[in-house]
C-alpha cells in the first residue's frame, strides 16, 4: 500500500484549521482575562462560557476516539454485539445524574476543580492522595486515544503511527497551553461538527457496498458471523451490570466533566448543559453502531482486505477505520479519518487541561507553594501541560498495555473517588479518618480482586470467579461492590471515630487531626492543611 497523499494533505489542513481556531480562542481569552483571575480564565473560562459553546465542548469531551472506535468494535465482535454497547446509554445517564445531583452543589459554591470540596473537607494530605487516580487516568486516557489515532493512520494513510502521535500531541499541547478552556471549547465546536458530518457521510457508502449484507437481516440471522445484536449469557449478567454501573457512576468524578459545568454562568445553565450533552453523546454513537453492524455483515473476501477476517487477525479494534478504508471510496474514507482525528483531539485536550488544572490549582497552589502568585500558577499549569502531554505521547507507543492501564485507573476512580465525592457533597460530618480508611481499604480490595491485564492473580475469589484460558475472570459485580464498601467504610469510620472521641472513650490527644472541637462539634482538619 502506497502513501495516501490526498488523505495526508486533508489531515494537515484539518490540523491547521484546528490550530488556527485554538490560537484565535487564546487571543480572545487574553482579552477577557481582565475580567477575572488568569488561572480561573484558563481552568473555568471565568465562569462565563457561552451556553452553546459549553454544550458543544461537554458533548465533544465524551465523544472521543475510544468512544467511536470502541462502539463500532463491540458491535462487530461476534462474542459481544449491540447489547454490550453500554457506553452511549451509560454516559447519557451519567450526565443526567450528574446534572440532577452533583452540578448544583459544585457550581453554587464556585469551586474551581473537582478536588476543591475534597480538600475543603478532608484537608490537603488526603486531597493529594485522591488526586493520584484521576491524574493517572487522564494521562493514560490521553495516551490511549493517541495510540488509537496512530493505529488508524497506519491503516488509512500508510504512515508511521509514531508520526501521527507526535504531531497530534504537539498540536493539542500547543493550543491548550495558549488558551486553556477557551481554546479547548472553541476547537471542540469545529471538531464535533466534523465528526457528525464525516461519519454520517460515510455510513450510506458502507451500507450500500456490494460486499455487505442487509444489516436488518444480519441483526438476528447468522450470515458471515454471529448476529450483531448479540446476547448476554446468564452467567455474565453480573459482569454486564457491573460494567453498566461503572460507566454511569464512574464517569461522574472526573475533572473533564466538572470543568465544563463549572464554567457555566449559572447553576441552572450548568444543569442544562449536563442534560443536553448526555443526549448529544448518545446520538453521536449511532454512526459507530451502524458501521460496526456493517462490518459484521460484510464478506471480507469480496474486498481487497481479503481473508482471514479482522477478528481472526486480531484487528477488531481497528474495525471502524477498516470499514472506512475498504468499504468506502477513497475521498469518503479521508473524511472519516478526519472524524477520528477530531474525536481524538476533542478528548485529548480535555484530559490534558484536566490534569494540569488540578496539579496547578490543588497541588502546587494549595500544598507546595501557598503564597504562589497568579502568574506563577499559570506558568506551572503550562509547564505541567508540556510534561503530562509528553508523558502521554511517550506512553502511547505501548498501545495494548496503555488501554489496560487506562481501564484500571478508571476503576480506581470509581471505587475510590466517587464515594469520597458523594460523602463531601451529601453526607455530613464525614472526616479525614473515614476518608483515609475508605481510600486504603478500597484500594486493597481492588488489588485483591486481581487484574488479568497486569498478570495479578485474584486473592479474593468472588462468586462466579472462573478460570478461562488460564486466566481468572471475575463475573461478580466486584467493581460496584468495592465502591459500596469504600462508601460504607468512610461513613462508618468517620462516625465511629467521632463517637469515640466525643464520649472520651479515646483520649482527645489522640485526635491528631483535630476533627473534634472542645465543645464536641466537628471541624475541618488543620493538621492536613
Amino acid at each position: 500500500m502506497a502513501l495516501n497523499i490526498p488523505g495526508l494533505v486533508a489531515l494537515i489542513v484539518f490540523y491547521a484549521i484546528t490550530l488556527a481556531i485554538g490560537i484565535w480562542a487564546s487571543w480572545k481569552s487574553k482579552k477577557d482575562q481582565k475580567k477575572g483571575k488568569p488561572s480561573e480564565m484558563i481552568i473555568v473560562g471565568s465562569r462565563n462560557m457561552n451556553f452553546f459553546i459549553g454544550l458543544f465542548t461537554a458533548t465533544a469531551t465524551w465523544v472521543g476516539g475510544a468512544y467511536i472506535n470502541g462502539t463500532a468494535e463491540i458491535v462487530y465482535l461476534p462474542t459481544r454485539g449491540l447489547v454490550w454497547v453500554q457506553a452511549p446509554i451509560g454516559f447519557a445517564l451519567s450526565l443526567v445524574i450528574g446534572g440532577l445531583f452533583f452540578v448544583n452543589p459544585m457550581r453554587s459554591k464556585n469551586y474551581v476543580t473537582m478536588m476543591d470540596p475534597l480538600q475543603e473537607t478532608y484537608g490537603n494530605m488526603i486531597g493529594s492522595l485522591l488526586f493520584i487516580p484521576p491524574l493517572i487516568g487522564d494521562i493514560f486516557w490521553f495516551a490511549a486515544i493517541l495510540a488509537s489515532l496512530g493505529a488508524t493512520m497506519r491503516v488509512i494513510l500508510d504512515i508511521g503511527g509514531y508520526l501521527a502521535i507526535i504531531i497530534s500531541a504537539c498540536t493539542v499541547i500547543l493550543y491548550t497551553l495558549l488558551g486553556g478552556l477557551y481554546s479547548v471549547a472553541y476547537t471542540d465546536v469545529i471538531q464535533l461538527i466534523f465528526i457528525v458530518l464525516s461519519l454520517w457521510i460515510c455510513v450510506p457508502f458502507a451500507l450500500l457496498n456490494s460486499a455487505t449484507e442487509n444489516i436488518y437481516y444480519t441483526a438476528a440471522q447468522e450470515s458471515y458471523q454471529a448476529p450483531w445484536i448479540g446476547q448476554v449469557q446468564t452467567e455474565y449478567l453480573g459482569r454486564w451490570l457491573d460494567d453498566f454501573l461503572y460507566l454511569i457512576l464512574g464517569s461522574i468524578p472526573w475533572q473533564t466533566y466538572f470543568q465544563r459545568v463549572l464554567s457555566a454562568s449559572s447553576p441552572r445553565q450548568a444543569r442544562l448543559i449536563s442534560y443536553l450533552s448526555g443526549l448529544g453523546s448518545f446520538l453521536m454513537a449511532i454512526p459507530s453502531v451502524l458501521i460496526g453492524a456493517v462490518a459484521a455483515s460484510t464478506d471480507w473476501n469480496q474486498t481487497s482486505y481479503g481473508l482471514p477476517t479482522p477478528v481472526e487477525r486480531g484487528e477488531s479494534a481497528m474495525i471502524l477505520p477498516l470499514v472506512l478504508h475498504y468499504l468506502c471510496p477513497t475521498y469518503i474514507s479521508i473524511g472519516g479519518l478526519g472524524a477520528i482525528a477530531a474525536a481524538v483531539m476533542s478528548s485529548a485536550d480535555s484530559a490534558l487541561l484536566s490534569a494540569s488544572s488540578m496539579f496547578a490549582h490543588n497541588i502546587y497552589r494549595k500544598i507546595l507553594r501557598k503564597q504562589a502568585t497568579e502568574k506563577e500558577v499559570v506558568s506551572i499549569m503550562r509547564v505541567s501541560m508540556v510534561v503530562f502531554g509528553a508523558a502521554a505521547a511517550g506512553l502511547a507507543f505501548y498501545f495494548h498495555s496503555i488501554y489496560d492501564l487506562w481501564f484500571l485507573s478508571g476503576e480506581l476512580v470509581y471505587a475510590l473517588l466517587f464515594p469520597q465525592l458523594c460523602c463531601v457533597l451529601f453526607i455530613p460530618n464525614t472526616n479525614i479518618y473515614g476518608s483515609a480508611a475508605g481510600f486504603f481499604f478500597g484500594f486493597l480490595l481492588r488489588l485483591l480482586a486481581g487484574e488479568p491485564s497486569l498478570k495479578i492473580p485474584p486473592i479474593i475469589h468472588y462468586p462466579g470467579c472462573s478460570l478461562v484460558d488460564g486466566v481468572y475472570v471475575q463475573l461478580f459485580p466486584f467493581k460496584t461492590f468495592t465502591m459500596l464498601l469504600t462508601l460504607g467504610t468512610i461513613v462508618a469510620v468517620s462516625y465511629l471515630v467521632a463517637f469515640l472521641f466525643k464520649r472520651n472513650i479515646l483520649p482527645r490527644r489522640w485526635d491528631v487531626c483535630s476533627v473534634i472541637k472542645e465543645n464536641g462539634a466537628f471541624t475541618h482538619p488543620p493538621c492536613a492543611r
